[in-house]
């Protein structure tokens, strides 16, 4: 019985190992691929899309032949008397008769072909459909490029928390080395208590940080999971680094761009609505339009006392109709006056929608150059700082196991350090950050 239940473990255990999903690896790139495909605000975008078509067509139908058919079948369960004078069947004068007309059933089938001759508002609703199909195409190109913005910022954060692990951790064993060294120092008498508690202060404040990090780290990969549509626990794998993403994504070339508005996002967006609210303005216009409607019907009769209407000898009467219905709108008492006037604003507005989102978007995308220039001067600049911050940090370690200076000087090296570090840190993620905020705006994404 014993080893059954340890074979079953064995099992068990082997069939939960085996069921784990093996770690996604993911480049940047593969990391933006994979979310335009699975993150869940770009499938909705797509399925938008999808949802356009069907209108488009749905629209497009109303305008082509409709079938219709009915079947109604009425049982009177007390038919309708009426009274007709008596001498009509040779009663006496002032006298009425009580008389029943018809069946006390009837069945009845139809079928009717109608089409629209002419229509004004179906006209401008096809053109409105297929403005509202490009809107939708445009909501998704803008839905794909946040997406992958978001995908750079969530990617690049990882790689932040994992690099200022990385740098924390040698900075926390450095100080153990020296604390450990300080402290032997002093228990031997040559060096001063506060020298061991100014170096116990730092490492404390190093290890707080990296407790911090450590667990910003793990928040920045449940980030990155959700925006690439994935399980917010799943383990995914970075195989990029930081320093070479912010090197690949130094362009200067990407700042000497035509600073182009009409290929932005946005822009296209308004230039939508404006199409939008021009159409609103044509169908309100429409709607003064007579409309022109035909249509054909067929159908069948059938009349009795008794449900019998499945037999064969039930006798059945055809009928047929062909019209033609011409509508004229005459007097609306103001009201499409108002309504045409509405849309008129409507469209203005989006007029001056457009003008002002033009104006916005070139200072945004001036603004946008400026940060990424900035971005790059200011990586070389903290790049250079970090290593003068390690020298005088060695400096100033050196200096102090020779007696030369203080322990407050080399605490003052160290926190100068590692600020270098981590503004050196954000200097790369910043480069990578602009420039995605800068192919956004100009909607040039290079791959």
């Amino acid at each position: 019985m014993t080893k059954q239940i340890f074979y079953l473990v064995v099992i068990l255990l082997g069939l939960k190992s085996f069921s784990q999903e093996e770690p996604k690896q993911f480049s940047l790139q593969e990391a933006i691929d994979y979310a335009l495909e699975n993150n869940r605000t770009a499938k909705n975008a797509q399925r938008d899309i999808e949802a356009a078509k069907q209108q488009k067509w749905e629209t497009t139908s109303t305008g082509l032949p409709q079938i219709n058919a009915s079947v109604d079948y009425q049982n009177f369960l007390k038919q309708q008397v009426s009274l007709i004078p008596a001498e009509f069947f040779g009663g006496n004068p002032g006298e009425f008769a009580e008389v029943t007309f018809g069946t006390k059933q009837s069945v009845s089938a139809t079928a009717t072909l109608s089409q629209k001759i002419f229509d004004g508002s179906y006209l401008v609703g096809l053109q409105s459909a297929k403005v509202y199909l490009e809107i939708s195409k445009n909501a998704k190109i803008k839905t794909d490029l946040e997406v992958r913005k978001a995908v750079i910022n969530a990617y690049g954060n990882v790689l932040l928390a994992e690099q200022s692990v990385q740098i924390l951790e040698r900075n926390k064993a450095a100080l153990e080395k020296n604390l450990d060294e300080l402290t032997k120092i002093y228990e031997n008498g040559f060096e001063e208590e506060e020298s061991v508690e100014q170096l116990q202060i730092t490492l404390s404040s190093v290890e707080s940080s990296l407790k911090n990090t450590q667990r910003l780290k793990t928040l920045a990969y449940q980030m990155l999971n959700i925006t690439l549509g994935l399980d917010v626990y799943n383990n995914s794998v970075l195989t990029d680094s930081l320093e070479d993403l912010s090197l690949q994504n130094m362009s200067l070339d990407l700042l000497k761009t035509d600073t182009n508005v009409e290929n932005n996002i946005d822009y296209l967006i308004a230039e939508n609505d404006k199409k939008a609210k021009a159409l609103l303005l044509k169908f309100e216009k429409s709607k003064a339009l007579p409309t022109l409607n035909a249509f054909v019907n067929g159908g069948y009769q059938a009349y009795s006392d008794n449900f019998n209407f499945t037999s064969k000898n039930q006798k059945w009467f055809g009928s047929s109709l062909f019209g033609v219905n011409l509508s004229i709108p005459i007097f609306s008492s103001l009201g499409r006056t108002a309504a045409t006037q509405r849309a008129k604003i409507n469209l203005e507005k989006a007029k001056d929608d457009l003008i002002e989102t033009e104006q916005k978007l070139q200072l945004q995308i001036a603004s946008a150059k400026s940060d990424y220039q900035f971005a790059i001067e200011d990586y070389d600049n903290k790049k250079q700082n970090l290593n003068l911050a390690e020298r005088i940090e060695q400096k100033n370690q050196t200096k102090f196991f020779e007696g030369i200076s203080s322990s407050f000087d080399l605490r003052q090296a160290q926190i100068q350090l590692y600020a270098a570090q981590q503004e050196y840190l954000q200097a790369m993620l910043d480069v990578i950050n602009k420039k995605a905020v800068l192919e956004t705006l100009l909607n040039t994404v290079n791959n």
